[in-house]
């Protein structure tokens, strides 16, 4: 996984795009668990937050290394 990501002629680390694209999916992760109620049942919501990036990032680049990325 370690490497660079040319857009448009400008190189990004693969690890930076791999970490924005797990920030919108936790967003969208929190948004719903909000919804549901969820976080009614937790005492220290900015570490589940936290624990959620964690673990969507961590899949994201076991599923990268997965495929061969």
């Amino acid at each position: 996984m370690i490497g660079e990501i040319s857009i448009f002629g400008v190189f990004f680390p693969k690890l930076l795009l791999v970490g924005l694209v797990a920030l919108g999916a936790c967003g969208v992760a929190t948004t719903v668990l909000s919804r549901i109620g969820f976080y009614r049942l937790v005492a220290q919501r900015p570490v589940v937050d936290l624990a959620f990036f964690v673990f969507i990032f961590a899949a994201l680049i076991e599923a990268g290394r997965t495929i061969g990325l």
